[in-house]
């Protein structure tokens, strides 16, 4: 970003302001004194806020913002012309339409029609049209372009404007307050800086001077956009905006597979079926039950739940009881009952 010295200021006539009688009593603190009654602009105080107003502008450009450069005074025109074309920024430099930032859903209405008769002009559908309609459709283009074509790529509001003269420009001023939009401002003595979030005070009327300003600001905007991070390879995202410029909110990701019904998982069990000599695997259900010997003793039957635990044998009072007594006893009731 290049740096603009006092000196740059004192020969493009920054320091020159209006004549007394028309000064704003809030501008006291920015002015030097009165030369033939015309004020003098301390250049002590706006060299410092100048170089601050174009760190903000490089600050918001960094961080991916847009600045809408407005000036439609003839001594600043075509400077803001120039500058914000060289940096890539919207502009205003005809006429503010009434409406264009607070009422931005009618101006995108407007920019589509400008496309739509570019449109018409590159595909060939205006040789189709009588003569008075093409004359009124260039027409109409030619008023289009002249108030809107500065703002033709802007999808959405500006997150900042640089304006030149807020006094001439104070319908572009308000309507940033009302939305919220940073203002970047130059400020004679006749005019009040209270609208105004960074104050450039500062000669509003002279070309040399004009230049000076859309120059460094154009600049701050060129610094800004080498100092944003450059964005790897497949994570750049496209953002779909609305009617009004405003990004769509997004549908939630969801996992691939993601409400899909499970297959049931078959249950598995622990014995094979036997193979039948057709080669068709009988039914779990049809499989003949395993042969039981016999000779084989009957099952115990299970002890009801309230019946009462078996007693123990008595010993008697200081006799020592026998270990063998208990083993006995227990193979003695599991005899059979022949040998009883």
């Amino acid at each position: 970003m290049a740096e603009i010295s006092m000196r740059q200021m004192l020969e493009a006539g920054v320091h020159f302001g209006h004549q007394t009688r028309y000064w704003n009593p809030k501008m006291a603190p920015y002015i030097f004194g009165a030369r033939n009654n015309i004020h003098i602009i301390n250049l002590e105080h706006t060299l410092p806020l100048y170089r601050r107003a174009c760190e903000f502008i490089k600050q918001v450009v960094a961080d991916g913002g847009r600045v809408l450069f407005v000036g439609t005074k003839r001594s600043a025109r075509e400077a803001i012309r120039r500058e914000a074309e060289r940096c890539g920024m919207p502009y205003v430099s005809h006429r503010w339409l009434g409406g264009m930032l607070t009422n931005f859903k009618t101006i995108r209405q407007s920019i589509k029609r400008l496309e739509e008769i570019e449109a018409m002009e590159e595909d060939g559908s205006v040789e189709q049209l009588t003569k008075k309609e093409l004359q009124g459709l260039r027409r109409e283009k030619d008023k289009l372009e002249r108030s809107l074509g500065g703002i033709k790529d802007m999808n959405s509001l500006p997150d900042a404007i640089f304006v030149i003269d807020v006094g001439h420009e104070k319908i572009a001023v308000h309507e940033a307050r009302i939305l919220g939009i940073p203002v970047v401002g130059v400020v004679d003595t006749n005019c009040s800086p209270d609208e105004v979030d960074y104050v450039i005070p500062g000669n509003d009327d002279a070309m040399r001077a004009a230049q000076l300003y859309a120059a460094g600001i154009a600049d701050a905007v060129l610094a800004g956009k080498e100092a944003i991070p450059a964005v790897p390879a497949g994570e750049d995202d496209f953002v779909e905006l609305d009617e009004e410029g405003k990004p769509r909110p997004r549908a939630a990701k969801t996992r691939a597979g993601a409400g899909r019904a499970r297959p049931a998982r078959k249950k598995r069990t622990s014995r094979t079926a036997a193979v039948s000599k057709d080669g068709d695997a009988p039914a779990a259900d049809d499989a003949a039950p395993e042969p039981v010997p016999a000779d084989a003793a009957p099952a115990a039957e299970p002890a009801p739940a309230d019946a009462a635990p078996a007693a123990k044998p008595e010993t008697p009072a200081g006799a020592k009881p026998d270990p063998d007594a208990g083993t006995a006893a227990a193979a003695a009731g599991d005899a059979p009952a022949s040998e009883a």
